[in-house]
């Protein structure tokens, strides 16, 4: 049952050992039509400066791009650059009041990202 790759055209060698989980594996992948989306979605949490951009969000809640360049000990320039590609993503929202933008993190779902990420990465720890 071997299955030639199309981006590649090299055949595979191997045959299914547990057919029923590998029908199974092909239906999830013929599912989910956003794997870009998601790739993308996820790679802003693999980037350190955004990382430390979110976590500040998530327990500040709002602050503007100054004081995340303070914060950060970063450029203007550089934050906002950042900030850009959350706001693409929706990971972060804004808020005009007067002259200043204020930032702070989408939803709720941003957070428990974050959470459910650090309480993985501190698992370790206990």
């Amino acid at each position: 049952m071997a299955k030639i790759n199309k981006d590649t055209n090299i055949e595979c060698d191997c045959k299914p050992i547990h057919v029923e989980k590998m029908n199974k594996a092909e239906e999830v992948l013929r599912g989910i039509k956003h794997f870009d989306d998601m790739t993308n979605f996820f790679k802003n949490f693999s980037d350190a400066t955004r990382l430390k951009i979110m976590s500040i969000l998530r327990e500040v809640e709002s602050m503007c791009v100054c004081d995340i360049a303070v914060a950060l000990n970063m450029t203007k320039s550089a934050i906002s650059h950042q900030l850009k590609y959350l706001r693409k993503y929706n990971l972060v929202k804004c808020e005009k009041v007067g002259k200043i933008v204020f930032y702070s993190l989408a939803d709720d779902h941003v957070k428990d990202i974050l959470s459910k990420g650090m309480e993985h990465v501190l698992e370790d720890e206990k």
